[in-house]
């Protein structure tokens, strides 16, 4: 496949012209191309970093917002739990309370110190979930080039020619 097929196959006038969603298909293309062709492409080859870039830009950006709100967020949860088990602690010092009050109280204090356990394991987890997105968006971007670094590697070894690479 020449350069012009892989633009029609994609359904772009110029590589100026190449969307996001275009560039999955156009790697996949990559293959089916002739030598010249993919030369060709790895000459564009900064522009579609620069739109791996942009992507990646926005995926940290995203992910910062989510870690900011998520930070607000446990510390409004943790505040307040203190708050509950501070009230708890000041009537357990009360003198007039009796043995299943306080027992209730102790379990009341009990379920407090639960919740932030699992609040905090939540969290973790939410965290984890964050950092795994931004990893896949991050190997994505990696493969993307790999793509077209392959690319340009099987073309100049196809053709023979060591001056392109």
């Amino acid at each position: 496949m020449d350069e012009e097929a892989v633009k029609r196959k994609l359904g772009i006038q110029t590589w100026r012209n190449i969307s996001k969603d275009k560039v999955l298909r156009f790697a996949a293309a990559m293959p089916e191309m002739a030598t010249e062709a993919r030369i060709k492409l790895i000459e564009q080859f900064p522009a579609f970093k620069d739109l791996g870039k942009a992507d990646l830009d926005a995926v940290k950006e995203a992910h910062k917002s989510t870690l900011a709100a998520n930070e607000n967020s446990q510390e409004q949860f943790y505040q307040a739990s203190q708050e509950q088990r501070d009230a708890l602690r000041a009537d357990l010092g009360r003198d007039d309370l009796s043995w299943e009050q306080r027992e209730a109280l102790h379990d009341r204090l009990g379920e407090n110190v639960q919740q932030v356990y699992e609040k905090d394991s939540e969290n973790k987890n939410f965290l984890g979930t964050g950092m795994k997105v931004v990893a896949v968006a991050g190997a994505a971007a990696l493969a993307l080039g790999v793509a077209f670094v392959g690319g340009k590697i099987v073309g100049t070894s196809e053709g023979g020619s060591e001056g392109f690479q």
